[in-house]
């Protein structure tokens, strides 16, 4: 099971690797290629795996009561980031989400997935594919809200946005809903109620987009590391990657078991998913709004490294609740 675990651990790192000497040769040029790599990312296939995910969730199936132990205390940790940050002075505005993803967003697709199929197998993994399903749906939106309107806010108050709060709520409704991540989300999720058939090309060409999102992702944490380096951010960093190894996991344990009442498998499956590493998301969100780049691509190489070690303390903890 481990080895599983720690064979993919070693293909994304290898993945990264190859970023990074992409990215220390040049052989992408010069002219910023995280940046352009980053917003191919962002504008073109990121939306194509959202709106395809989100198209395709069946409802009626979903484990609610299990999807609410996971989300409710993962949502509670990211916005508890996101108010102490704002409380910081002197940082970006659009630092205190960045770090709020950075603390909460896990790796669950190509790590998580693996994962959930080796540890918990055809039982487990329908649990998992769910909190897959709503994950990017509910932490991206809510984000991305929240930094449109810390930025609404920063432009009235520097005069270049009317200060209304009408028409600066509008304009954040406007430009959270016009956007690549939320957008994609909500259109999906109207073809979705719809009931329509994808047709086959479309699906096609969803598909392959889809699964281009997850090499292009770690390349881009590799080209990122040449271009900023562990040092400068490495205090940050592990501070963020033991908010999202120890903490939010501990948090998920306490509520899923005695708020909510997991034992067992489910119990299992939400805490090994809040355990995972940080994940590429929280680079891809840095790089739209040219925030914390450095901090949050150090905070997903080393939490991808530490996760060998704390999942199995993370297993153990959960296999002494009965």
């Amino acid at each position: 099971m481990f080895s599983v675990i720690l064979f993919k651990l070693l293909a994304i790192l290898l993945m990264v690797a190859i970023g990074y000497a992409a990215g220390r040769k040049g052989w992408l040029g010069s002219n910023d290629p995280a940046r352009v790599l980053s917003n191919a990312a962002f504008y073109v296939f990121v939306p194509a795996l959202l709106f395809r995910t989100t198209s395709r969730i069946d409802f009626a199936t979903m484990p609610w009561g299990t999807l609410a132990a996971f989300f409710v205390p993962v949502v509670a940790q990211m916005l508890l980031v996101y108010l102490w940050q704002r409380r910081r002075r002197n940082l970006p505005t659009a630092a205190p989400s960045v770090r709020a993803i950075t603390a909460t967003f896990g790796n669950s697709v190509q790590l998580g997935i693996p994962m959930a199929a080796a540890m918990f197998g055809e039982a487990g993994l329908p649990i998992h594919v769910a909190i897959v399903s709503l994950h990017a749906l509910t932490l991206l939106t809510v984000l991305t809200a929240l930094v449109e309107m810390d930025l609404a806010r920063e432009r009235a108050r520097q005069g270049l946005a009317d200060a209304h709060i009408g028409r600066m709520l509008g304009d954040t409704a406007r430009k959270t809903i016009i956007h690549p991540v939320v957008l994609p989300i909500l259109a999906g999720l109207v073809w979705n109620a719809a009931g329509a058939p994808t047709p086959k090309v479309m699906d096609d060409v969803l598909l392959q987009l889809g699964q281009a999102v997850v090499p292009m992702c770690l390349v881009l944490i590799g080209l990122s590391l040449a271009q900023y380096g562990l040092r400068r951010s490495a205090k940050g960093a592990v501070a963020l990657s033991l908010l999202k190894l120890v903490l939010l996991p501990a948090v998920v344990l306490v509520v899923g078991h005695w708020g909510f009442g997991l034992v067992g498998l489910p119990l299992s499956v939400v805490v090994m998913a809040a355990a995972l590493p940080v994940g590429n998301n929280a680079l891809i969100f840095a790089q739209r709004y040219e925030t914390q780049e450095a901090e949050a691509t150090a905070a997903i190489a080393l939490s991808t490294f530490a996760f060998a070690l704390t999942a199995p303390a993370w297993l153990w903890a959960v296999s002494q609740l009965r």
